[in-house]
């Protein structure tokens, strides 16, 4: 068995909710869930978009938790992903709501090709065009 198959743990009731809503509800994004990253389990991670989805309850403000989270926060964006913390009261208030815009994070409106836009037509080209 794998270290992070091991780590692996059952979702909090706001993670659950969550994940309902994201693997019916999110089109052509893919999201995984408990998603391992070298010594860290991402909650939700849609590869697409290089987004990393973190839900924070209460003990997350507590103890060294701030700073344990700050390394963690550090070692994902250094991968090069995008993150994006959730607090789990308010997916507990609205979880539709918040899925909606998790999807519409990993599924920008226009995504750059990587190359110039297309050359749009001059009037002069379209003249006598019909």
């Amino acid at each position: 068995m794998t270290r992070a198959r091991r780590l692996r743990r059952d979702l909090s009731l706001p993670e659950g909710l969550l994940w309902q809503r994201l693997r019916r509800r999110a089109g052509s994004a893919k999201f995984r869930r408990q998603h391992p990253l070298g010594p860290y389990i991402i909650d939700f991670y849609c590869a697409a978009a290089k987004l990393a989805i973190e839900v924070d309850g209460e003990a997350h403000n507590r103890g060294t938790r701030p700073q344990r989270d700050a390394v963690r926060d550090d070692y994902i964006r250094a991968r090069g992903l995008d993150l994006l913390h959730i607090r789990a009261d308010e997916v507990l208030a609205d979880p539709d709501a918040i899925a909606g815009i998790i999807i519409r994070t990993a599924l920008p409106l226009h995504r750059p090709t990587g190359g110039p836009p297309p050359h749009a037509p001059h009037g002069e080209e379209l003249h006598g065009a019909v």
